[in-house]
Formats: structure tokens, C-alpha cells, sequence
């Protein structure tokens, strides 16, 4: 059977691969379009496995908010410059539904598929990150802010207040603050012990005497608390209040922030 334009064409537009690669899958399957795809994702799959040692610290965090629920994901590659492509921002907006759709468990597994085409496609490595879905659990609002450089997502779900634009702020706290907990209660107990020793070791080399130790290490604490918890530091766009202030009675019930590389940055840490 002869191979036409039209048929490249088409195969071309549902892989993004180049032209004389799609004429040669279908040459090379009799004009079967569908064995023609199969071939040419067989083939980036070689290409892909030569790329899967590379670092993929730049990317997208892909959201979507839908009333009473929302999802964020990491759709991660190697340059900046793939990430500013229309094919890879289109993906990463399909893994976001898909963990709104099925949940962030399982997210990379479901997604394997997708992700070696991409790389067939766009040409390096690829690689989907963390996943995160969040229902209402009660009446309220969802705020969900996405960086001006698609790098750093944050979700967080306020109870008891419908107002949209306040649950924004917040959300855009979350991302230039990097806030550790709601409050005091949700800092980690080994985190508060640690920084509490600091303190304590820091005061007594600073020659205080030890009957008000504790008292100024108290008052080291609360600036700390102040520091990391959400609803104690200064509202960043009006630093006379704070996010207590600012929710006006309304709880937040949880929080999820992603920043690209953090994650990489941990486990290096912990290396």
C-alpha cells in the first residue's frame, strides 16, 4: 500500500514525531497506522532508556481546581526550556486531572505510559513526581496559587469562609513563606525539642544567668512559632496582621505545598 502525506501527517500529529520517522513506521508496517505508533514508541522507549540517567530538576506543577475539590501534580524534565513547551504544559495539566480524577496513589504508575511518549516526543527525560488531591471537608473554599514560573503549587482548603480571593492570599503565603504547620499544635515534637536546646545552649553561652534561662528560651520559641507556623506569621501583602487575622474566624484545615527540586534537595540531605 502506498504511504501518502495524509498518512504521515496524521501519525505525525498523534506522536509529535518527525516526518521521515512517521513515513518510516509506516513502511515499515504496511501502512498500519496503529503497529506504525506502536514502532515509534518502541523505538523512543531505546531512546528514553538512554536518557534515564539524567537529572530532572526543572518542570511543572500542573493544578486544577474543581468547587470542592482540587489536585495538584509534578510533571518533571531536564531543561527549563522543554518545560515552556505547549505539548509538555498540555501533559502536565493531564496528570493534574488524573489525580483529581483517580487520587495522587498510584499517580506515577498510571502515568508511565504518557510519560515515555513524552520523552519519545520532546526528547529528554521526563519523569512524573508527587501528587496530591484535597476535598472539602465541611463548607468552605479551596485556594490554589501556581508561581509566575510554574515551579511551586500550593492547595489549601479553609473551612468556614467562601471567600475566594482571601483563601488566594493564603495560598500565596504558603508559597513564599514555606510555612511548617497550621500552628504550634502541627510543628513536629523532635523539631520543637531541637530548636528548644538550640536556644537553650545559645542563651547559657550568651552568659545569662540560669534562673531566667528558660524564661528568655520561652520567648525565643514563640518567635520561632511565629516563624513557621501559618496562621502566626505576618500576612505577607499587609504586615500589620496576621493570617489569623486575615481568615476572620475561618479555620485552615490542611495545606499542600510543592516546590520542584525540593524533594531531591531532602534526599540529598538525608544522604
Amino acid at each position: 500500500m502506498a504511504i501518502t502525506a495524509a498518512m504521515v501527517k496524521s501519525l505525525r500529529e498523534k506522536t509529535g514525531a518527525g516526518m521521515m520517522d512517521c513515513k518510516k513506521a509506516l513502511v515499515e508496517n504496511d501502512a498500519d497506522e496503529a503497529a506504525a505508533l506502536d514502532w515509534l514508541r518502541q523505538k523512543g522507549l531505546s531512546k528514553a532508556a538512554k536518557k534515564a540517567g539524567r537529572a530532572t530538576s526543572e518542570g511543572l506543577v500542573g493544578c486544577v481546581v474543581e468547587a470542592n475539590r482540587a489536585a495538584m501534580a509534578e510533571f518533571k524534565c531536564e531543561t527549563d526550556f522543554v518545560a515552556r513547551n505547549e505539548k509538555f504544559q498540555e501533559i502536565a495539566a493531564k496528570f493534574a486531572a488524573d489525580v483529581l480524577e483517580n487520587g495522587a496513589e498510584d499517580f506515577a504508575t498510571r502515568v508511565e505510559a504518557d510519560v515515555k511518549e513524552a520523552i519519545a516526543t520532546l526528547g529528554e527525560n521526563m519523569s512524573a513526581g508527587r501528587a496530591h488531591r484535597m476535598e472539602l471537608s465541611g463548607e468552605g473554599v479551596i485556594g490554589s496559587y501556581i508561581h509566575s514560573n510554574g515551579k511551586i503549587g500550593v492547595l489549601v482548603e479553609i473551612l468556614g469562609s467562601d471567600d475566594a480571593e482571601m483563601a488566594k492570599g493564603v495560598a500565596m503565603q504558603i508559597a513564599a513563606t514555606t510555612p511548617v504547620a497550621i500552628d504550634e499544635d502541627g510543628v513536629p515534637a523532635d523539631l520543637v525539642a531541637r530548636e528548644r536546646e538550640v536556644q537553650r545552649q545559645k542563651t547559657l553561652e550568651e552568659g545569662k544567668p540560669e534562673n531566667i534561662v528558660d524564661k528568655i528560651v520561652d520567648g525565643r520559641m514563640a518567635k520561632f512559632f511565629k516563624e513557621i507556623t501559618l496562621v502566626n506569621q505576618p500576612y505577607i501583602r499587609d504586615d500589620k496582621m496576621t493570617i489569623r487575622d486575615l481568615l476572620k474566624g475561618a479555620t485552615i484545615a490542611s495545606f499542600a505545598r510543592f516546590e520542584l527540586g525540593e524533594d531531591d534537595a531532602k534526599e540529598e540531605d538525608a544522604e
